[in-house]
C-alpha cells in the first residue's frame, strides 16, 4: 500500500495541524459544555461562617437551655450565647457566637422558653464549619475542565459571574456531488438525498455548536470555488465527497486553486481510504481542511476518527482520540484484509456482534450500530468469546456505554 498512511501516522499529522483557539470570557450560566482556558480560583470562602446542618436549636454548653432568639437563613442571630442559652435555628443558618452544638428538633422538648434535650447533643456535630467546602484563593476548577452543571454551581458559589473559556472554533461543513438532492422529499430517480452534511454537522455540534452548512455543491470548479470562499472565515472546514481523484472528484483541484496545500490523502483504513487533509493560509490564520469520503459510512467513520479529534485538539480537550475498550466477541469474525478495518458493531456493554451490512453506503446498519469494532491489518480469525477492541459511539463523542 505504497503512499498510504497508517492510521496512527495520519492522526498524528492531522493533530499537528489543528488550529489552537484563543480564549475569552463568558457568563457562568452560559458556560455549559465550554472548556476552561485558565484556572478558576475562589473569590470568597464557602461557607462564609459556621452553619447549622439541621433544623433545631443552636446551644451553648449543656442543657437545659433558655431560648433567647432565632437564627434563620438570611437573618442571623446577632448576639453572643453564654452557657445555658439557645436560639432556634434553621438548616443553613449562621451559628451564633458562643454556640457549640446543635440540638435536633426531634430531640428537643420545649416548655415555654425552656428547652430540654431528650438526647444530649454532641458538641460540634451537625455544624458546617466556615470554609470546609473551599476558602478564598483555593483553585476551584482547572484549565481544561469541561463545564458541567456542578462546575457552573461551583464557579458561581466561588464568586464568579464570568469564567475564562477556550474560544469555539468556527467550523464549516460542505457536502458536494451532482447526485445530491437538497430536498429529500423531492429527489429525482438519478439523485440521492444529501445526508452527509447534516450527519457531520450533528457529530460536531456537541463540541462547537451549530456549524456553518454549505451545499450540496455541484461538481463544478466555479461552484466549489464559491463554496470555499464562503468558508474562508472558518477555522476548520470539513468537506464530504469529491476528495478522491476520479474525473468528477474536483475538491482537491479546487483547493489547490484557492491556495491550499494538500498534506496527505489516502489512509490505510476501511471504510474511509480517500481521506484528505489540507491547509490554506488566510491572512494570519491557517485553516484546517478535512476532506471526507462521499459514502456515508466512510464519511461517518472518518469524521469520528479525524474530524472530532481535530476539534478536540483545537479546544484543548483530552483525550483527543477516541478511547479503545474491549468487548467479548459474541460471534466469530473472519480474518481481515490489508487495511485497518472499522466494523459497525452492536454491543450490550459486555459482548459485541457486527451489524448486518458492512457496505460503506449502508446507513441502516450504521444507525443500528453503537460502536466500531477495530480489526488490525491482516487480523487473524476471531473466535466467539475472544476479546475485540471497540470504540463506543454516542452523539459523536467518546463516552463509554
Amino acid at each position: 500500500m505504497s503512499g498510504w498512511l497508517d492510521l496512527e501516522e495520519a492522526q498524528k499529522r492531522l493533530l499537528a495541524l489543528a488550529p489552537r483557539m484563543g480564549s475569552g470570557q463568558v457568563a457562568v450560566d452560559a458556560a455549559l459544555g465550554r472548556v476552561l482556558s485558565a484556572d478558576v480560583k475562589a473569590r470568597r470562602t464557602q461557607p462564609p461562617a459556621d452553619l447549622s446542618a439541621m433544623d433545631g436549636y443552636a446551644a451553648a454548653g449543656n442543657g437545659p437551655w433558655q431560648l433567647i432568639g432565632e437564627s434563620r437563613c438570611g437573618a442571623p442571630f446577632t448576639g453572643t450565647l453564654t452557657p445555658g442559652q439557645t436560639v432556634r435555628i434553621s438548616t443553613g443558618a449562621h451559628m451564633p457566637e458562643g454556640a457549640d452544638r446543635v440540638l435536633l428538633q426531634e430531640d428537643a422538648t420545649r416548655q415555654g422558653e425552656r428547652i430540654a434535650a431528650n438526647e444530649a447533643p454532641v458538641p460540634d456535630r451537625h455544624i458546617r464549619r466556615r470554609g470546609f467546602d473551599f476558602q478564598k484563593g483555593d483553585t476551584l476548577l482547572t484549565a481544561g475542565t469541561v463545564m458541567g452543571p456542578a462546575h457552573i454551581a461551583l464557579a458561581l458559589s466561588g464568586g464568579h459571574a464570568k469564567v475564562p473559556v477556550v474560544r469555539l472554533p468556527k467550523v464549516a461543513v460542505l457536502d458536494s456531488g451532482d447526485e445530491l438532492a437538497a430536498d429529500p422529499a423531492n429527489c429525482a430517480p438519478d439523485q440521492i438525498p444529501a445526508s452527509n452534511g447534516a450527519m457531520i454537522a450533528a457529530m460536531v455540534a456537541p463540541l462547537v455548536g451549530e456549524p456553518m452548512r454549505i451545499g450540496p455543491v455541484a461538481d463544478e470548479m466555479d461552484a466549489l470555488a464559491s463554496a470555499l470562499e464562503q468558508a474562508r472565515d472558518c477555522d476548520i472546514l470539513i468537506t464530504s465527497g469529491g476528495a478522491s481523484v476520479g474525473d468528477h472528484d474536483l475538491v482537491q483541484d479546487a483547493l489547490r486553486q484557492c491556495g491550499a496545500a494538500i498534506d496527505f490523502w489516502k489512509v490505510a483504513i476501511k471504510p474511509g481510504k480517500p481521506l484528505m487533509v489540507a491547509t490554506r493560509t488566510l491572512g494570519e490564520r491557517r485553516q484546517l481542511i478535512i476532506g471526507l469520503p462521499g459514502n456515508p459510512v466512510s464519511s461517518f467513520v472518518t469524521a469520528f476518527l479525524f474530524a472530532l479529534p481535530a476539534i478536540r485538539k483545537s479546544l484543548g480537550l483530552a483525550p483527543e482520540l477516541p478511547t479503545p475498550q474491549t468487548r467479548i466477541a459474541g460471534e466469530p469474525f473472519a480474518a481481515g484484509g490489508p487495511r485497518r478495518e472499522f466494523v459497525r458493531g452492536i454491543s450490550d456493554g459486555t459482548s459485541v456482534v457486527s451489524a448486518n451490512s458492512q457496505d460503506s453506503s449502508a446507513l441502516a446498519s450504521l444507525a443500528r450500530a453503537n460502536c466500531l469494532i477495530e480489526r488490525a491489518p491482516y487480523a487473524a480469525k476471531t473466535a466467539q468469546g475472544e476479546l475485540l477492541t471497540v470504540y463506543n459511539l454516542q452523539n459523536g463523542g467518546f463516552a463509554p456505554l
